[in-house]
């Protein structure tokens, strides 16, 4: 097994940052709405803390301090699937779209789960 050096060598961190990278190309397809405006703030937003939570957590590799942002990271993830259920219920996203993202917050999820569960400490 390596060891892990970086918060980038943690695959939740990895699929955190694909999720994010994959939902910045699917709202670039949106309506250019002011609601739309809104829902992809959010959406941005929460998305792209899931990751940040993970490695700002690495970063200072505290036992608790380090569940803290994992907490955080898990509780964004659900924001996001929030915007998602919300962006695919008007018909922006369609619906193999959605499932595949929700595939993958639902990988993310187990992830943090796991390791909130552990208690990790580096």
């Amino acid at each position: 097994m390596e060891r892990i050096r970086s918060f980038k060598d943690l695959i939740v961190w990895q699929k955190a940052h694909k999720l994010f990278i994959d939902v910045i190309k699917i709202v670039e397809l949106f309506p250019k709405t002011q609601a739309t405006k809104v829902v992809i703030d959010q959406l941005l937003r929460s998305c792209g803390s899931i990751s940040a939570n993970i490695a700002e957590g690495f970063g200072r590799r505290q036992g608790k301090e380090y569940i803290h942002y994992l907490i955080v990271a898990r509780g964004s993830t659900t924001e996001t699937l929030n915007w998602l259920i919300k962006s695919r219920d008007v018909g922006w996203i369609n619906k193999e779209e959605y499932t595949l993202l929700e595939s993958t917050i639902e990988e993310i999820m187990k992830m943090l789960n796991k390791m909130i569960g552990q208690k990790m400490s580096f």
